[in-house]
C-alpha cells in the first residue's frame, strides 16, 4: 500500500505519540461537510443510487464519504471496498505506459504511429497523408479520429457492448474518415488509444493489461485493481450499475444495468474497476512523495520520473475545439491528462463515463491535494442537466483541493 496512509478524522486532531507527545494529523479541510452534504443533495435530486468520495493531501487520506447503495435490491451499501468501474480515467495508464517506453527508450513520441499500426493507412485521410500522425497526437487527442469506438449500435441483443477484437477495428477503417487533419486541433477520441495500446503491444510482446499490472498497479500496490470480469473472490464488492430512464408517458425509472459488461477490446481507453483507495494510491502517485521519503520517490520514479509527468500535463490544445467533451472554460489537454483552471489553480486529472458508472480524479500539483468522486449511476432522462449538475460537483471538489 506505497504512499497511501489513511488518516481520516477531524482536522487537527490528536494522537498520543512516543514519550506522551501530541502528533497532530491532518484531518479534512473546512468545507468538508459542506462538500459532502452538496454530493449528497446532487445524488438525491439525480436519483443516484450510490457514490463515494475519496480526499487526499501527499498520499494520506484526510476523509472519505459514501451514499446509498452499491446494489438497491441486496440492500447493499457503499462502503470503502466497494468496487467502482471509472471509464476513460484508464486513458491515463496508457498514456504513462507510452511515456514509460519513451523514458527506456523503446519509442519516440514523434514516431509516426502507422510504423507500429500500419494498418491505420487504411482510414481516408482527405487532409494528406495519414503517415503525419505521431504518437503525441494520439496521446492529445489530436489525431482527427471519431470519439465513439463503435459507432454501429442500434441497440439489438445480438449487439457486442464495443468491439470485441482487433480485426473488428481494422474491418472498420476502411469506412472511416479523419474529422481533422492529425495535429490541428483537439478532437476527443476512444479509438486513439486504442491504437496506443496496439504499440505498446506490439513493442513489449505483453498483452496491454499484462503490461500496466507489471510496470503501473504492482509497483503502486494497486492489489484490487482489474480489467474485465471481477475476480471470483472480490465479487461480493462489485457495484451494480443503474440508468435514470424517461418513458413516453413521462414516468421516470432507475433500471439496474448489471454488476459486469464486456468491454471488449475497448479495456485501454475505459476499462479500469478497482476501490476508490486504489484510485488514491494512484492519485499518491501523480502528487509526487514528501521530498522526505526518498525511498518512495525512488519507487515513483520506477514508475515514471516527476520530470515526465511534468510533461504529460503541460498544455498542449485547448478543448474548446471540440465542446461535447470540454468541461471547463480555459480547459487545455496535455499528454491524456486534463488541465482544469478553477479558482486561480490549475488542476490535473480526467473524468470517466460508461455503463452506468462516472468518476472523476483531480491533482493539485502545487499542494498535493487529491480529490475523487465515483458514482453508479447515469441519467438518461435528463443528460445535460444530470452533466451540469455533475460539473458543478467537480468545481466544488475542486475548492476541497485548492
Amino acid at each position: 500500500m506505497a504512499g497511501l496512509v489513511v488518516m481520516a478524522g477531524v482536522q487537527g486532531a490528536g494522537a498520543q505519540g512516543a514519550h506522551g507527545a501530541v502528533v497532530l494529523k491532518p484531518g479534512p479541510p473546512l468545507g468538508w461537510v459542506p462538500f459532502t452534504k452538496a454530493v449528497d443533495a446532487f445524488a438525491q435530486r439525480d436519483s443516484v443510487v450510490g457514490a463515494g468520495v475519496l480526499l487526499l493531501r501527499s498520499g494520506q487520506v484526510l476523509a472519505h464519504h459514501e451514499y446509498g447503495d452499491a446494489d438497491r435490491a441486496a440492500h447493499q451499501a457503499i462502503g470503502q471496498r466497494t468496487l467502482f468501474h471509472y471509464g476513460s480515467i484508464t486513458k491515463t495508464l496508457t498514456a504513462i505506459a507510452i511515456l514509460q517506453l519513451c523514458d527506456r527508450g523503446r519509442l519516440r513520441l514523434d514516431d509516426r504511429v502507422v510504423t507500429y499500426v500500419p494498418e491505420l493507412r487504411l482510414v481516408h485521410d482527405p487532409y494528406g497523408s495519414i503517415d503525419s500522425l505521431t504518437i503525441a497526437m494520439l496521446l492529445s487527442h489530436a489525431g482527427g479520429f471519431q470519439n465513439p469506438t463503435w459507432p454501429y449500435t442500434e441497440g439489438k441483443p445480438w449487439e457486442p457492448f464495443e468491439p470485441t477484437t482487433w480485426q473488428q477495428l481494422v474491418a472498420m477503417m476502411p469506412y472511416q474518415e479523419l474529422r481533422f487533419a492529425p495535429g490541428s486541433r483537439y478532437g476527443y477520441s476512444n479509438p486513439g488509444f486504442l491504437y496506443l495500446a496496439r504499440i505498446i503491444e506490439s513493442i513489449t510482446g505483453d498483452p496491454w493489461e499484462v503490461y500496466v499490472g507489471k510496470n503501473i498497479f504492482m509497483p503502486l500496490g494497486l492489489q484490487r485493481s482489474y480489467f474485465g470480469v471481477t475476480p471470483y473472490f472480490m465479487a461480493d464488492d462489485r457495484a451494480n450499475s443503474y440508468a435514470v430512464e424517461r418513458d413516453s408517458s413521462g414516468h421516470t425509472s432507475v433500471r439496474p444495468v448489471g454488476r459486469e459488461f464486456d468491454p471488449g477490446i475497448t479495456i485501454p481507453n475505459g476499462g479500469w474497476n478497482a476501490p476508490l483507495t486504489d484510485l488514491g494510491r494512484y492519485s499518491a502517485f501523480l502528487a509526487g512523495a514528501p521530498a522526505s521519503d526518498t525511498a518512495l520517490r525512488r519507487l515513483y520514479d520506477t514508475v515514471l520520473s516527476r520530470s515526465t509527468l511534468a510533461e504529460m500535463w503541460r498544455p498542449r490544445y485547448p478543448t474548446a475545439a471540440d465542446p461535447e467533451t470540454a468541461s471547463a472554460p480555459g480547459e487545455t489537454v496535455g499528454l491524456s491528462f486534463f488541465q482544469v483552471p478553477h479558482g486561480g489553480t490549475t488542476f490535473i486529472g480526467h473524468m470517466g463515463f460508461q455503463s452506468g458508472f462516472r468518476a472523476f480524479l483531480y491533482v493539485n500539483p502545487g499542494t498535493g491535494g487529491a480529490v475523487i468522486v465515483a458514482l453508479n449511476t447515469r441519467n438518461d432522462a435528463d443528460p445535460a442537466g444530470s452533466q451540469a449538475a455533475w460539473l458543478a460537483v467537480r468545481d466544488a471538489a475542486l475548492d476541497l483541493i485548492k
